[in-house]
């Protein structure tokens, strides 16, 4: 048995996200409450709580579903005998910083941090720039790729892909005017659907640079280790080996498509056949039924008898 765990990225919130963690592992909250002294407001209560709104926020939104993360990490290391260890770590976007701390290649409160300073930059530059995103179901990569290059042609800004999540399901990110072209054009190559998210931040787009061009400053300036356990790269869709390695994904993972697919096909190359979700819901368990149906997914819940 060989088993990767997988850490959810945004999206995945909902309101009482994280409660059943707090109220059963002594772990699990002394995270939440080392989260709400660090940030200076009480994280628990909007993760817990809400309102919706003000979860959804992607200043909020980021470091909520990062601390739900951990939390559930902690919870689970608290009953580690009735858990196989990681083979393997991988987070979707956002996950990838909750994968870095299952690694050991960050700390706790550097990995907060960071993803606070994260969602608060990608929310002005989604003030500075207005963007839009998209998912597109049933074209295939290659299609998605070719209807992007012509939308941005067209509307002379940029839109691109944002994350490839499953055959099937793609996420397009960048300028509204080229999006709805690229909409347009898919639904007009047969897409089955496409469907207008509701978020005004063209994530995992170029107009995240000036996100990423502050965001790197303090990428260099935060310790980071050696992952102790093989992280896979949202980006190259490959282990992340070394600091430098890790750092240059965190810079470039703004402005990249998340390659989803890949990455859980490198897994399975390497002999994963199990997977388990921690953190809130089960997006990654869903995508991992499309792309490989053999391996066996498993959500981690605390065994509270």
């Amino acid at each position: 048995m060989s088993t990767a765990y997988l850490f959810p990225g945004q999206g995945s919130q909902f309101v009482g996200m994280g409660r059943p963690f707090f109220e059963n592992s002594q772990a699990a909250r002394t995270i939440f409450e080392q989260a709400d002294e660090l940030l200076g407001f009480s994280l628990s209560t909007l993760c817990f709580e809400g309102p919706e709104e003000a979860l959804t926020n992607t200043a909020n939104q980021q470091p909520a579903l990062f601390v739900t993360s951990i939390a559930a990490l902690m919870a689970m290391r608290e009953q580690a005998d009735k858990w196989p260890p990681a083979d393997f770590v991988a987070g979707h976007s956002l996950g990838e910083f909750s994968a870095l701390v299952a690694a050991g290649s960050l700390s706790f409160a550097d990995g907060l941090k960071l993803v606070q300073r994260r969602g608060e930059l990608m929310k002005q530059a989604g003030e500075q720039q207005p963007g839009a995103m998209a998912a597109i179901l049933a074209l295939s990569l290659e299609q998605v790729e070719t209807i992007c290059t012509q939308a941005s042609q067209e509307a002379n800004a940029p839109v691109q892909i944002a994350n490839d999540n499953c055959p099937g399901q793609i996420v397009i990110s960048g300028d509204a005017s080229a999006l709805e072209k690229a909409m347009q054009l898919a639904e007009a190559s047969g897409a089955r659907k496409v469907i207008r998210l509701p978020i005004s931040v063209a994530a995992h787009s170029a107009l995240m640079a000036t996100a990423a061009g502050a965001f790197s400053q303090l990428v260099d300036e935060t310790p980071i280790q050696p992952p102790q356990i093989p992280i896979i790269g949202n980006v190259s869709a490959r282990p992340l080996r070394s600091v430098d390695e890790i750092r240059a994904e965190l810079k470039a993972q703004l402005t990249s498509a998340v390659r989803w697919t890949d990455s859980m096909n490198y897994l399975c190359e390497q002999g994963v056949d199990t997977v388990i979700e921690i953190g809130a819901g089960n997006v990654l368990l869903n995508l991992m039924k499309r792309i490989n149906r053999q391996v066996t997914r498993i959500k981690f819940e605390l065994d509270t008898e």
